[in-house]
C-alpha cells in the first residue's frame, strides 16, 4: 500500500474528457498537493460528506493542487465535479482513472464487485510534496469517511 516516501504513480489520468490526459507525477513534481481517492462518484459518502469537506475547507488553498481520483470515466468525473462545485471556486480537479492503473499502482484498490460492479479505489487522501508522498490517510474499512476527511488531512 502507498506509504510515505513513495513517488506519485507515472500514470495518465483524464480530466474532463478522455483525450485530456493528466499525469499527476509530472503536474505535482515541483509543488505540494493532495490526492483524494474515492470509491464511487455520486455515492452518498463521496458526494454528501467527503468531497464537500474539501470544497468547503477554509484552508484548502494552503494544500496546493487538489485532485480527486476515482476508477471511473472522465465524463462521469466532469459531471460529478460540476455538480459538487458548479462555479469551480475550489479549483479542485476531478480526474478519472478509467482502468484503475493509478489506483493499482498505489495498491489502494479493492474488490467492490458486489456493490459497484468492479474493482474500485479505497477512500484515501495522500499529501504530496515535490512528487513524493509526505502523509497517507487510508480508510481501514475502504469506504468510511474518517481518517481521510478534510478536517483531519488539512489540519
Amino acid at each position: 500500500m502507498v506509504k510515505v516516501g513513495d513517488p506519485i504513480p507515472d500514470v495518465e489520468l483524464a480530466e474532463g474528457s478522455p483525450g485530456n490526459k493528466v499525469n499527476l507525477r509530472e503536474t505535482l513534481s515541483n509543488g505540494k498537493g493532495v490526492i483524494v481517492g474515492v470509491p464511487a462518484a455520486f455515492s452518498p459518502g463521496c458526494s454528501n460528506t467527503h468531497i464537500p469537506g474539501y470544497i468547503n475547507a477554509a484552508n484548502l488553498s494552503d494544500a496546493g493542487e487538489v485532485y480527486v481520483v476515482s476508477v471511473n470515466d472522465a465524463f462521469v468525473m466532469k459531471a460529478w465535479g460540476t455538480g459538487l462545485d458548479p462555479t469551480g471556486k475550489s479549483k479542485i480537479h476531478f480526474v478519472a482513472d478509467p482502468s484503475g492503473a493509478f489506483t493499482k499502482e498505489w495498491d489502494v484498490d479493492f474488490d467492490a464487485s458486489a456493490l459497484l460492479g468492479n474493482y474500485r479505489s479505497k477512500r484515501y487522501a495522500v499529501k504530496v510534496d515535490g512528487g513524493k508522498v509526505v502523509s497517507v490517510h487510508v480508510e481501514p474499512d475502504n469506504t468510511s469517511v474518517n481518517v481521510s476527511a478534510a478536517d483531519k488531512v488539512l489540519a
